[in-house]
């Protein structure tokens, strides 16, 4: 075998290993050849129940508005960015107690609790002490915006606040200029926060069984992070086209320095 058939095998081998396949690109695939039609399983997500550092906003309305004034918070309008910093000077956030404190009302215990439950325990406090039910009041009780950060191999990294109560790792993942193609989407980490610490869990996105992750439906201040794939570090390129062109330029440098110490 001459040394032209070994460069060869070399440049094919290199073309190989370095590109990234089509298949670590595409999300939910489903490997199931014979899979024509699907039963679709229903997602139960349990709702999510507050920590401390959590902000809520809580409007309390009534008939009559002026009985009810002192509760609620002007927490602006226009931009998100100026809602977000309203939300934040405004909103209640749970103490280190797992307190919340409310005008007239004083400390609530919220920690562990879900929004629908603090908002029944807020609506039983205020029929039992200060309205009758002719008052028609009416408690409504939000997180203040869905937090998450992400990191890695992403389009945008940092901390984010989507204003919806539910959000899919894939929605987050989308908000954030999607995963690089260096990204490694076979196995993406979350990290989420327990009233016990913090848990791992790892997911596939490009399986469908993604879809029945326990982390597939996001929780507020879940923390994602996508590893870079082994392709990156090599940096022969991720696809053919930028691999031959590491291979050309490493031969030109490679002639031009033997003819230089030859001359």
């Amino acid at each position: 075998m001459n040394k032209y058939n070994l460069l060869l095998f070399f440049i094919i081998g290199v073309l190989f290993t370095s590109c990234i396949p089509t298949n670590d690109l595409i999300y939910l695939q489903n490997n199931k050849k014979s899979a024509t039609n699907q039963s679709i399983e229903q997602i139960i997500t349990k709702p999510y129940r507050l920590q401390i550092n959590d902000i809520v906003s809580i409007t309390i309305k009534a008939i009559d508005p002026k009985l009810v004034e002192i509760f609620n918070v002007n927490t602006g309008s226009g931009s998100t960015a100026s809602s977000e910093q309203a939300l934040y000077f405004n909103g209640y956030t749970v103490d280190d107690h797992g307190n919340i404190r409310i005008p007239i009302l004083g400390e609530i215990n919220v920690l562990g609790k879900n929004t629908e439950e603090i908002r029944k325990d807020i609506e039983s406090k205020l029929l039992d002490q200060y309205f009758k039910e002719e008052a028609g009041i009416f408690v409504n009780v939000k997180l203040s915006g869905f937090r998450y950060t992400i990191n890695g191999e992403v389009g945008s990294t940092g901390s984010k606040v989507i204003f919806q109560e539910k959000l899919t790792i894939l929605e987050a993942i989308a908000n954030s200029g999607d995963i690089l193609v260096t990204g490694d989407r076979k196995d993406v980490i979350v990290m989420r926060k327990f009233p016990q610490g913090n848990e791992t869990f790892h997911i596939d996105l490009t399986s469908a069984d993604a879809l029945n992750s326990n982390v597939y439906v996001l929780q507020p201040n879940d923390y994602i992070y996508v590893k870079p794939l082994k392709q990156k570090t090599w940096g022969t390129g991720k696809t053919g086209v930028e691999s031959i062109s590491t291979i050309i330029t490493l031969l030109s440098l490679a002639t031009t320095t033997y003819l230089l110490l030859n001359r």
